[in-house]
């Protein structure tokens, strides 16, 4: 009967624009009934991911039950932000009856489930289950999990090949930690796309778990709420490639933040992201920008080369109308000038 007092939490991982907060946004909108708070946990410190969910807010998820973590891993900060956001969100008046936590893009979710484990949660929240997201399109591409029989080939024909990217470790420990998987932009991908990213999956999982395709992150809440999982008690059944690793590291990757003037044209602002993708090897870049003669926001999110922007809201009287972009690549791959010089080439020149 203890279990049954705990607080339910979910986590919902999954790679870089793989869908994760347009999937929150549907449940704040959908509920199933409960009474939800979020967590979001984002890498780079807009809280772009935090402002669009807190425009979703309705009575059942008012803007106080969704709390940004910046900055910082969850399970790296544990004592310093995870426990005071999870108490705090528990003495809400009426009280949260399920939690969400959006994790990074580049997040481990192995090591945020021993977070739960903390003494001081322990015994008042449960992990209800673990939702990792998998954009279909780039999965069938082989992006994120190469067949481990083709690795071993690669690297027998190459000595400089020694081990996975960092891209399909995590890729590979979203999968192995998951409850169930979300399929996402199906639409993308194609009757044939979709059935290899399931391949993909099937051949990444260490057991047998659901794949569900998902829309425009529709997807009724009974589905991935009330799993009931107690992932915290369940660690040994989601292998990870870090396991025996005391720590995890993050080094792999970086973001930067850039200020970026006003726009004339939002076209010519997509042509320079999409160009940041192919000579800069960015990831992901997400933010907002003002538009000349334009009273809204423009919201802009971009994986890889495919980039996604929609007006949002209107500036607020006392806001800058200027914009800001966080954009997230491999290590080696970020270089503030170069990304300065690409996003904003007149401010470049006028410097």
């Amino acid at each position: 009967m203890a279990d049954l007092a705990k607080l339910p939490v979910t986590v919902i991982t999954g790679f870089l624009g793989s869908g994760k907060t347009t999937l929150i946004s549907n449940l704040i909108r959908n509920p199933g009934g409960k009474r939800l708070a979020v967590v979001v946990n984002e890498f780079g410190d807009v809280g772009v991911d935090g402002d669009i969910l807190k425009s979703c807010a309705i009575p059942d998820c008012p803007a106080e039950n969704i709390m940004e973590l910046a900055n910082g891993c969850i399970c790296c900060t544990v004592a310093d932000d995870f426990i005071p956001t999870i108490e705090a969100l528990m003495a809400l008046e009426p009280r949260p009856e399920h939690i969400l936590i959006e994790t990074s893009g580049l997040a481990l979710p192995k090591p945020l489930l021993k977070a739960f484990d903390w003494p001081d949660i322990r015994s008042k929240i449960t992990v209800d289950g673990v939702i990792a997201l998998a954009d279909a399109e780039a999965v069938a591409a082989g992006r994120f999990a190469p067949d481990v029989a083709a690795v071993d080939a690669q690297r027998l024909a190459d000595d400089s090949i020694d081990h996975e990217t960092p891209l399909s470790e995590v890729f590979g420990d979203q999968i192995s930690c998951a409850d169930i998987i979300l399929l996402t932009k199906p639409d993308l991908a194609g009757p044939e796309g979709v059935a290899k990213a399931r391949a993909v999956i099937e051949a990444e999982s260490p057991r047998a778990i659901p794949v569900v395709e998902v829309a425009e992150g529709e997807v009724d809440p009974r589905v991935i709420l009330g799993l009931e999982a107690a992932a915290e008690d369940d660690m040994d059944a989601r292998p990870s490639h870090h396991d025996g690793h005391d720590e995890h590291e993050h080094d792999d990757f970086d973001s930067v933040v850039v200020d970026i003037p006003e726009v004339t044209d939002p076209a010519d602002l997509v042509a320079r992201i999409e160009d940041l993708a192919r000579s800069q090897n960015v990831l992901r870049v997400k933010g907002y920008a003002a538009v000349t003669g334009k009273p809204m926001r423009l919201l802009v999110q971009a994986v890889g080369a495919r980039v996604r922007h929609q007006y949002d809201r209107p500036w607020g009287a006392d806001e800058p109308r200027a914009g800001r972009l966080v954009v997230i690549g491999e290590h080696d791959d970020i270089s503030l000038d170069a990304i300065r010089a690409v996003l904003s080439p007149a401010r470049e020149a006028a410097e």
